[in-house]
C-alpha cells in the first residue's frame, strides 16, 4: 500500500504543550516523511521555520476544539495562520448552530474560512460524536457546498474520536468531491489502517511515530 506515513498529520495540540515538544515533532515529520504537523495557531510560525526547505504541511487548528467562537474570530485566525505560514487549516464548526438547525450559518461561515484561507487546503472537523447521522450528512453537504477540501471526523477533546462506521459514512455522503480525514483516539498501526480501508485520506494523531513502527496498543484490563 502507499507510504503509511503520507497519511498521518502529525499531531500536538495539548494546552501544555512547549516549543521545544512541537520542535521536537516537526524533526520527527520531516525523519518519517508525514503529510503535515498540525498544531495550535501560537506555533505557527515555529512549525513553519522547522519544516523549511521540508515537504510536510504546516497545519493550523481553527475554532479549537468547541467551534463556538464567531465566524469573524474564525476568519482572523485563519487569516494570521495563513499569514505564519500555515498550508492547512483544520476548522471546527459551529456545532450548535447545526444542531440548532442553522444550516446556512454553519455554510457561511465555512465559506468565509476558505476565502480567508487563500488556497490554503482547509479541513472542516464536524465532531462526529456530538451528531446523529442526519446532522453528520448535513455538516458533509455544508462543507462541500462551501467548498472545503475535507471533513474530518473528530478534534479528539469531544466524548470519542474517529470510528470506522463514521468514516466508511462522511466517505459515502462526500464521494469524490472531497476528502476525509479521521481523527481522535487512533494509537496503533491496526486502528489505522482499518480507518484508511474505510476511506480516510488523512489520519490525525499524535502517535504517528507508534503507527509508522508497526507498534499495537496495549490494553491494561
Amino acid at each position: 500500500m502507499t507510504d503509511l506515513a503520507k497519511y498521518i498529520d502529525h499531531t500536538l495540540l495539548k494546552a501544555n504543550a512547549t516549543k521545544d515538544q512541537v520542535i521536537k515533532i516537526c524533526d520527527e515529520a520531516i525523519k518519517y516523511g508525514f503529510a503535515s504537523v498540525c498544531v495550535n495557531s501560537y506555533f505557527t510560525a515555529t512549525v513553519a521555520e522547522a519544516l523549511k526547505g521540508s515537504d510536510v504541511k504546516v497545519c493550523t487548528v481553527v475554532g479549537f476544539p468547541l467551534g463556538a467562537t464567531t465566524a469573524d474570530v474564525k476568519i482572523f485566525e485563519t487569516k494570521q495562520a495563513v499569514d505564519n505560514g500555515a498550508q492547512e487549516i483544520d476548522m471546527v464548526i459551529n456545532i450548535g448552530a447545526l444542531k440548532t438547525g442553522d444550516l446556512g450559518l454553519v455554510e457561511n461561515e465555512i465559506a468565509a474560512v476558505v476565502k480567508a484561507a487563500a488556497g490554503a487546503t482547509v479541513k472542516v472537523i464536524i465532531e462526529t460524536c456530538f451528531l446523529s447521522e442526519e446532522q453528520k450528512k448535513q455538516a458533509c453537504m455544508a462543507a462541500s457546498e462551501a467548498g472545503a477540501d475535507f471533513v474530518k471526523t473528530s478534534t479528539g477533546f469531544g466524548t470519542s474520536g474517529a470510528t470506522v462506521e463514521d468514516v466508511k459514512l462522511l466517505k459515502s455522503i462526500v464521494g469524490d468531491r472531497m476528502k476525509v480525514k479521521a481523527s481522535g483516539g487512533i494509537r496503533d498501526i491496526d486502528t489505522a489502517l482499518r480507518l484508511i480501508e474505510a476511506g480516510a485520506d488523512r489520519i490525525g494523531t499524535s502517535s504517528g511515530v507508534d503507527i509508522c513502527e508497526g507498534k499495537q496498543e496495549i490494553i491494561v484490563d
